[in-house]
């Protein structure tokens, strides 16, 4: 997020508030009295989300451009029916290429493909990649392109990637379009990024997801075998996946988790891009760390949004002195949204720790009970972690003062962030 950005986002949505009528909104820390591990804890989480654990999936962490995109590409090639697409930044290069090439081979094949990309995010997606799958029969909408008489909506923005390919394969994560995700996060100018292939019955979750938006944005509604086939078990994980957004599922994110962490008995990990968690945030971690749990953050130091960084930053003193650790992510743009806890239980996606993604854009996670998979994304975030610089209160407190007061200014604007 660039100045000129952050300054239209902002006035927007400083224009736009007030503009909606009632909403979801957490007040207050959530109340949970049980760990991660009790039935208890889920059952809650799936009634207040209206979405159920469902048993028998298999979930599969990609890490980095080498390992997500090739079973994208494979899936989308399999496809017999229908493939669903939904992203948030879709940019014309190399990567876009190989997806058009494949979406386009499956559309003139009979296959029905429909994607969905945030207007903002395709503003380099070139007229000539977005005419060719339409003139092969793909259905592509940009989600709620600017218009004069909706500008109040322009701050709503969709951050979700989905792939579900014949309502039987579904990818879910971090990743977008566009070739800043190619290779394996060896250069700076490279996301260090973790996606999701999921098999099993909690795929159509996933397509529920994605035919929401569709219903939305264009009035029609995915309904039948083709889009949900009956599916077996492919695995012994327990997940969920859910939607979060303005006018869906409000406030679900904030609830997984603040809940999460209410909850938290020994370890807290957290890696991810934009971390600046709003004042309920601030509050668990710190109960958390009262409690005698262990929090763990990385964030990056190399990122596309500076601002999101220096806003953060103003939040690490106090946490810091809470006895949080703080570590710095460098080799690559990090691009990871993940939250650990107790070695248990596991959501990631497309949310950051952040308002923008708690409150105001469309967001998906994918929350798995699992004790193996956990370990397998600690496995990750230790090794992430042998490549990140240790953040010490010295370090934060010789901060040059003009940094410190910019760090402060921007600090103020953290619910637009």
């Amino acid at each position: 997020m660039n100045i000129a950005w952050f300054l239209a986002v902002l006035g927007i949505g400083f224009c736009g508030a007030g503009c909606r009528g009632p909403r979801l909104e957490l007040k207050h820390q959530v109340v949970v009295g049980c760990s991660v591990t009790n039935d208890i804890f889920r059952n809650s989480l799936a009634g207040q989300l209206r979405t159920a654990f469902l048993p028998g999936n298999y979930v599969e962490p990609l890490l980095n451009g080498d390992q997500i995109f090739p079973p994208m590409i494979a899936a989308i090639r399999s496809a017999t029916n229908t493939i669903n697409i939904e992203t948030f930044i879709w940019k014309s290069g190399r990567m876009c290429d190989d997806f058009v090439e494949a979406l386009t081979e499956r559309a003139r094949a009979g296959v029905e493909v429909r994607a969905i990309a945030d207007a903002l995010g395709t503003l380099n997606l070139k007229d000539e990649d977005l005419n060719k799958m339409r003139a092969a029969g793909v259905k592509f909408i940009r989600y709620n392109k600017p218009r004069l008489h909706l500008l109040n909506r322009l701050n709503y923005r969709d951050h979700r990637k989905l792939l579900i390919v014949d309502g039987r394969i579904g990818f879910t994560g971090g990743s977008c379009i566009g070739d800043a995700w190619l290779g394996n996060a060896e250069t700076a100018d490279l996301w260090r990024d973790t996606h999701f292939k999921v098999l099993g019955p909690t795929v159509a979750q996933l397509q529920g997801i994605f035919g929401a938006n569709w219903l939305k944005t264009e009035g029609e509604m995915l309904f039948g075998e083709k889009f949900y086939p009956v599916l077996e078990h492919q695995g012994d994980m327990l997940a969920q996946n859910f939607a979060s957004g303005p006018q869906d599922g409000g406030e679900f994110a904030r609830l997984v988790y603040l809940s999460a962490i209410a909850a938290a008995q020994h370890r807290i990990r957290l890696e991810h891009s934009y971390f600046v968690p709003d004042n309920l945030g601030m509050e668990a971690l710190l109960k958390a760390r009262e409690r005698g749990v262990d929090v763990e953050i990385i964030t990056p130091s190399n990122i596309d949004a500076n601002i999101v960084r220096r806003a953060s930053r103003t939040l690490w003193p106090q946490l810091l002195r809470a006895g949080v650790k703080i570590y710095e992510y460098g080799p690559a743009k990090l691009h990871c949204k993940i939250l650990i806890v107790d070695d248990y239980f596991v959501s990631c996606g497309s949310v950051n720790f952040d308002e923008r993604s708690l409150r105001i854009n469309d967001e998906s996670n994918i929350n798995v009970v699992d004790a193996a998979f956990a370990a397998r994304m600690v496995a990750d975030f230790e090794r992430d972690k042998t490549q990140s610089r240790v953040i010490h209160l010295a370090d934060v407190k010789q901060t040059p003062w003009y940094l410190r007061t910019y760090e402060w200014f921007v600090g103020l604007f953290r619910p637009q962030l």
